[in-house]
């Protein structure tokens, strides 16, 4: 696939994405300080790389209009903004930016944001529960893949071993972004299988696709918060050092990083080669690969 095509598909999902999520939380009730709350941490940008997974997954096992899946995409990303706005919390990371704009306790309070961040995950079930187009038995599948994704064993394991367990090993690291990363981009590419009914061998490609792009994606994170550019990377450079967290950097080393995101990079390009037809995962993993390079 052509930058231009890759770039114009990858678009056309994300225009989708932020004009649905765009239509959520939109009224004035008594509790409006709430909803203004959500939509703050919900709408302020980003890449949108998990529910473009979604999307791309249930074009790619047979649901012709992709658009059906867009609540299951966007409940994922209500899950994942919920984790951000409690991620930046004082008792967690501390953290005063997110995505170049004050986090959302810093501008709401700490009340405020905590229950935001708890409004966000049920909204997400009832966003699955109620799609349209979708029959009973592929809402349970994806809700399960949901639960699975950001729960005990998913990614709040991965924040529990990350903020309470020190992990310093490099295997210890490598379970933390499992969970805390992988964990919700598998749920994403799961998601759109689950929604368009597709089969297991998608769901097990789906799966593995997600755990090299994850741990990829991660790495070069780990490599952004020392060389990055502060504007682009969205927080401050140096994060993860002044907390004392052991890195993928801290192990491997700057070339040892990036040889590892490209070998984690082959190896989702490689899990999906047999479905991925026109060459969109395999684009989209690349991109990640050399993004603010």
């Amino acid at each position: 696939m052509n930058q231009q095509m890759f770039r114009d598909r990858y678009e056309t999902y994300r225009s989708a994405v932020e004009s649905y999520l765009g239509t959520l939380f939109a009224g004035r009730p008594d509790w409006q300080d709430l909803y203004e709350s959500m939509r703050y941490s919900l709408l302020a940008g980003g890449k949108r790389i998990r529910p473009v997974l979604t999307l791309e997954f249930a074009r790619l096992a047979g649901l012709e209009d992709w658009e059906t899946a867009l609540p299951v995409a966007c409940a994922l990303e209500l899950v994942h903004t919920y984790s951000l706005i409690h991620d930046d919390l004082p008792c967690m990371d501390n953290d005063d930016l997110r995505r170049g704009k004050p986090t959302n306790h810093k501008v709401y309070g700490e009340t405020l944001a905590v229950l935001a961040g708890d409004a966000l995950q049920p909204e997400a079930y009832r966003l699955i529960l109620t799609a349209p187009g979708l029959d009973e038995s592929r809402r349970a599948a994806c809700g399960r893949i949901l639960a699975e994704a950001s729960g005990a064993d998913g990614m709040v394991a991965g924040q529990v071993l990350d903020t309470l367990h020190a992990p310093r090993s490099e295997a210890e690291v490598t379970e933390v972004h499992r969970l805390k990363t992988g964990a919700m981009i598998a749920g994403a590419c799961r998601l759109g299988v689950a929604a368009a009914g597709g089969g297991e061998d998608l769901m097990s490609a789906a799966g593995t696709y997600a755990r090299e792009l994850g741990l990829a994606f991660q790495i070069r994170d780990d490599m952004l918060d020392v060389c990055g550019d502060a504007a682009e990377f969205g927080k401050p450079i140096g994060s993860d050092q002044e907390e004392g967290k052991v890195t993928f950097v801290d192990l491997l080393g700057l070339e040892g990083c990036g040889r590892a995101v490209h070998a984690r990079t082959e190896a989702a390009k490689a899990a999906v080669a047999a479905c991925d037809r026109d060459g969109f995962l395999s684009a989209l993993a690349d991109a990640l690969a050399e993004r603010n390079k």
